[in-house]
């Protein structure tokens, strides 16, 4: 089993967006330097944490250059979800307006 956070495994990577894996980066080294701050003063209880938060850095800048690369794929902006969303909508507000008008053909007519 992998050591590191369980909140970044690389199929979870993978469905974040740029921005999202540079802020998790950031944050990643924010914990390294304050893992390391406290491991000199002799405050830190887990050193094996200080090896789950590198392991995190590298997989985070694995996913980030292998998307450079071409060879990872980014995932789909969230604008593309809620339009699938909204056609879905229309879809279905279109099946209503087809199911009423075919079960009152004369009325429609005369309208």
């Amino acid at each position: 089993m992998a050591v590191g956070t369980k909140t970044l495994a690389p199929s979870e990577l993978d469905t974040f967006e740029d921005q999202r894996l540079v802020e998790e980066l950031r944050k990643a080294k924010e914990e390294l330097f304050n893992l390391r701050f406290q491991s000199a003063t002799g405050q830190l209880d887990s050193h094996g944490r200080i090896r789950a938060v590198k392991r995190d850095i590298a997989r985070l800048y694995t996913v980030i250059r292998e998307r450079e690369l071409g060879i990872r794929a980014t995932p789909a902006p969230a604008e593309v979800a809620t339009k699938a969303k909204k056609t879905k909508a229309k879809k279905a507000d279109a099946a209503d307006e087809a199911t009423k008008a075919s079960a009152k053909p004369g009325k429609e007519e005369a309208e």
